[in-house]
């Protein structure tokens, strides 16, 4: 078959970065509740949030990294690069799933508090903790907060025949996950949880992000280019962001939101099925991606703005980030229950976890900058001029 899709061109994206970043922190943020802090992220005002934004990343940089990889040196290799990437991920889930619950338990047993074992659903462990922990070896058992890697993990282990596929039938690829979304959402597939129900993020549905993220970046942004610029998207999406926001507000104060519309409305989109990935869902990120492919392209210099380098560096060390994070949004859930839990307190823990992430992602760079040779000494220079005969002669 003939390569149809368009690789990216060369050079660091920072939009990407900074986005991740973006959405690391949210994660942070949302995970921790009864914190008003958390009511400066995207998930308020519309009806996407940082998951979809984390997925849609993660679906783009694979493509355009693992995609050259393939062209240059074969299927092989690329799927063999892939599945490496894949263990990081599954070794980076296993240390947080293990520190995770021992750090839970540890605070239940300290402060004699069982109802946080509830809390954060790993009472399995407490009444059959081999079962259990074997189950969360095999990505069906998930405590609290720990759902978005289990998702990334099996999206990228399957992802090495789709970007084969991707890199010559572009548009039947993307054409085929969106057949396989409506096909979950209609026969009600999803993968079993451990002790019982379903995943909280179905991969059946949650592929469609992943893979339009790939196709985005192989082509779809500049076969879509029209459309982006066009003025019917960009009244139609103004309208439709609106709309988002109007509901998404209903839904988080729902008496107001039954007083000012009908309940058939109300009902319809409240509550945000993120599970399956409502449609409504979708068309709001895709609406926000072509916006910001429109608004903001890569040359924009705000992006190197100093305000933007923290978290386009956090955006640069996503995994590790992401993973500090969770399990800082634990620590910060437990202060704000043992503290006064007020403004200032949420403010605290904010700011500390945000700044400890901040730090981690500055650490690691440094880090493997040192693991990285230094240069080579330039050769000494020749001298510029010969001894003359005389003074060679005395």
């Amino acid at each position: 078959m003939d390569i149809h899709a368009i690789l990216p061109p060369k050079g660091r994206d920072l939009r990407l970065d900074l986005f991740r970043g973006i959405a690391n922190w949210a994660i942070y943020l949302d995970h921790i509740p009864d914190n008003v802090v958390n009511w400066v992220t995207t998930r308020n005002y519309g009806f996407s949030d940082a998951a979809d934004l984390f997925v849609f990343i993660s679906g783009y940089t694979a493509s355009f990294v693992y995609a050259k990889m393939m062209l240059e040196r074969g299927f092989i290799v690329g799927a063999t690069r892939l599945t490496k990437r894949v263990w990081q991920l599954y070794v980076a889930h296993v240390i947080l799933f293990v520190i995770y619950i021992a750090a839970i338990g540890y605070v239940a047993q300290r402060y004699n508090d069982p109802d946080i074992i509830n809390e954060f659903n790993v009472a399995g462990l407490v009444d059959n903790p081999i079962q259990t922990l074997t189950q969360g070896l095999l990505l069906k058992f998930k405590p609290l907060n720990l759902d978005v890697l289990p998702l990334y993990i099996v999206l990228m282990g399957l992802f090495p025949p789709v970007l084969w596929m991707m890199l010559r039938k572009p548009d039947l690829t993307m054409l085929a996950s969106l057949a396989l979304y409506f096909a979950a959402r209609q026969f009600g597939w999803n993968l079993p949880a451990y002790p019982y129900g379903v995943w909280y993020f179905n991969p059946f549905t949650w592929q469609l992000l992943f893979v339009f993220g790939a196709w985005f970046a192989l082509g779809g942004a500049l076969e879509s280019r029209s459309v982006i610029r066009s003025k019917v998207l960009l009244y139609f999406g103004i309208a439709y962001l609106l709309f988002s926001l109007v509901m998404t507000m209903a839904g988080r104060f729902p008496d107001t939101g039954h007083m000012i519309m009908p309940d058939w409305l109300f009902d319809a989109f409240n509550p945000n099925d993120k599970t399956n990935l409502a449609p409504y869902r979708v068309l709001h990120f895709v609406i926000i991606a072509f916006f910001v492919t429109r608004f903001v392209p890569k040359e924009w210099k705000g992006l190197e703005w100093p305000v933007f380098q923290p978290l386009i560096k956090c955006g640069q060390q996503s995994l590790a980030v992401f993973c500090v994070g969770v399990f800082l949004s634990f620590v910060g859930h437990f202060q704000l229950m043992m503290s006064s839990g007020s403004f200032l307190a949420q403010l605290f823990v904010s700011a500390a976890g945000i700044g400890i992430m901040t730090l981690v992602a500055y650490y690691i760079s440094w880090s493997k900058k040192q693991d990285k040779p230094l240069p080579k000494p330039a050769a000494p220079a020749a001298s510029a001029q010969q001894a003359s005969p005389s003074k060679a002669a005395e």
